[in-house]
């Protein structure tokens, strides 16, 4: 009997079908994805998803109150039980503003609107989800930052300054455009919003990751308690 199997390579028969393999020029092949892409999380497009996913991390929400120790013990409180508050119509309002105003920033300095949620590439219980996300020449990541308010700002609250610095920090961003619109009785005050580039700060970005470990380390105890 034949060897069959040596029958199906027979080197004296040609292939009725040669295989074909093309290997593209440098250029024609697909670029490598960006490093953040792959520490995607969640998208909140999956509201369910997203918000079970954040549960588990400490987000740019949670880092926004933390300034002292008497704020760690209150956000673990509010990590562990929730809170009351579920949106108002101000909340609506910015959740409605903000799909038009990220198409002007989009317009205006090329970052793409995002929803998704990040995670750390250091701490996979560091969070954020960053309203734009753009990568520019050279490969420098900036994001933006969307923000609807009914009064006008004479600095940039403290508490947006944590969020932007920590997801910076996140996503591993260099800068991050925060963009705010006014509003009088829900309407806006102008044709387009204001807008400042915030740079990374690695001094405040040091604090906010020991502040977010600290509430890390109150939610672990009480959850073994």
């Amino acid at each position: 009997m034949p060897n069959s199997t040596l029958s199906l390579f027979d080197l004296d028969q040609p292939l009725a079908h040669p295989a074909v393999f093309t290997v593209l020029p440098v250029a024609e092949r697909p670029p490598a994805p960006a490093p953040h892409t792959l520490r995607i999380v969640a998208d909140s497009s999956d509201r369910v998803a997203w918000l079970r996913a954040r549960n588990q991390g400490i987000t740019a929400t949670d880092v926004a109150k933390l300034s002292t120790p008497k704020s760690i013990v209150n956000a673990a409180h509010d990590k562990m039980h929730g809170t009351s508050f579920s949106g108002n119509s101000y909340t609506d309002h910015g959740r409605a503003r903000e799909p038009v105003i990220a198409a002007w920033v989009l317009e205006n300095y090329g970052i793409e609107p995002s929803t998704n949620l990040f995670r750390s590439l250091g701490h996979p219980r560091h969070l954020a989800t960053p309203d734009g996300v753009g990568v520019v020449a050279g490969g420098d990541l900036h994001l933006a930052e969307i923000k609807t308010t009914s009064k006008p700002w004479r600095s940039i609250p403290r508490s947006y300054l944590r969020q932007v610095w920590w997801q910076q920090y996140v996503l591993g961003a260099d800068r991050t455009l925060l963009v705010w619109e006014e509003h009088l009785d829900f309407v806006p005050v102008a044709a387009v919003p204001e807008c400042r580039w915030i740079e990374r700060d690695e001094d405040q970005i040091a604090i906010l990751v020991g502040l977010a470990n600290a509430l890390i380390d109150n939610l672990d105890e009480q959850a073994r308690r």
